[in-house]
């Protein structure tokens, strides 16, 4: 399986998921001539980093899909990792097919609510339709409810509110603080600011106390919800930004021992999962005390691969250090805050640098393809 010979006699590396880690993994394997296979629910590389803003403008999503056969041929696999045996050092599909590795790196990431996330077995074709619809029901409603202040929860807010300026769009949000905490106060100070300034309702220190009962992303008139502080509202459509977790459904019953308690991968300073020296972790899924970003997993993935080339050849390990934070949030498509080495960037900066296309045109570059 993987179909490119290897520089070195019996070494095939399997990447469980192709994210932005997953698919930084595959490059530098595919230009250091290893057998690979990277193994994806997906035919599509999702450039998720833009999912929100192809979920309120007509005809963005096409630009987010990017299909992997095209870049990696025969080294790409769809299909969902049910389990890893690391004693035959085989992945299980679900349906029972097997591709064995001689050193594996998990990059399963996160999972959470569309549209953030779309994490589900789908064709490119059903993936981009699926954000089509999406669209028409953010047309079709004159109010938005926003659940969840998080970083995802504040870009959701302001890119509506730019696409739609006349939508009603509340953000209501269980703590007094929004965006990441690891964002410095002043940016997320700033990001309140900006939406405030495109006339998005905040509502925070208040937690939604009727959440399971909700209908999320299908446009109903009048829908009441209501919080633990006894405020209700009324909403045409309810998007639900909170409750990101670990995706681990493909590593969890074989690494007990490896796991911290979110269900993240214990990793040692060169990525190796604990216990296991051929083994590697990188992005969303592992325990590193660090903000979840794309360009951390495009890190992480750079030292996982330097580290299998290096204990192939006897050479020392490559150790991963975190730095201070780095983290952009697009405000729609002319707006944005964020820090760069733990320093305030301008909103202009970081509205020119992420928010006009949110790094599309990279993720194209990166896949060696001629964006649509």
């Amino acid at each position: 399986m993987g179909g490119q010979s290897s520089s070195v006699e019996g070494v095939h590396v399997v990447v469980v998921g192709g994210g932005f880690g997953g698919v930084a993994a595959a490059q530098h394997l595919k230009r250091g001539g290893l057998s690979f296979t990277l193994i994806d629910m997906r035919d599509a590389f999702h450039h998720n980093v833009a999912a929100l803003r192809a979920s309120v403008q007509p005809g963005f999503a096409q630009r987010t899909f990017i299909p992997y056969a095209d870049t990696f041929g025969d080294s790409f696999l769809q299909g969902r990792v049910a389990r890893v045996d690391t004693e035959r050092q085989v992945v299980v599909l679900e349906g029972g097919m097997e591709v064995r590795f001689s050193h594996l790196i998990l990059c399963t990431g996160t999972d959470g609510p569309f549209p953030g996330k779309f994490n589900t077995v789908a064709s490119y074709e059903n993936a981009i339709q699926a954000y089509k619809e999406f669209v028409k029901q953010i047309q079709t409603a004159d109010s938005v409810l926003v659940v969840g202040g998080g970083s995802t929860g504040v870009e959701m807010a302001a890119e509506i509110k730019t696409e739609y300026p006349q939508k009603k769009v509340v953000l209501v949000h269980a703590r007094g603080g929004l965006a990441d905490p690891e964002l410095l106060i002043s940016v997320r100070r700033q990001a309140k600011e900006v939406l405030l300034e495109k006339g998005v309702e905040l509502l925070l220190g208040q937690k939604v106390s009727n959440l399971s009962s909700l209908t999320f992303n299908v446009t109903q008139k009048n829908m009441e919800v209501t919080t633990e502080n006894g405020t209700r509202l009324t909403t045409d459509l309810i998007i639900n930004c909170s409750g990101l977790k670990v995706n681990s459904a493909a590593y969890e019953s074989n690494f007990p021992g490896s796991l911290a308690q979110n269900g993240a991968l214990k990793v040692n300073q060169h990525l190796q999962v604990e216990a296991f020296s051929n083994i590697y972790a990188v992005g969303d899924c592992t325990n590193v005390q660090e903000p979840k970003t794309a360009y951390l997993a495009g890190l992480h993935a750079a030292v996982a691969v330097s580290n299998i080339v290096n204990s192939l050849s006897g050479k020392p390990l490559t150790s991963y250090r975190t730095g201070n934070v780095t983290m952009l949030l697009a405000m729609g498509r002319d707006d944005g805050v964020g820090q760069f080495n733990g320093l305030r960037l301008p909103r202009c900066l970081v509205a020119m640098v992420k928010s006009r296309d949110l790094l599309v045109w990279k993720s194209w570059k990166d896949m060696c393809q001629v964006q649509p």
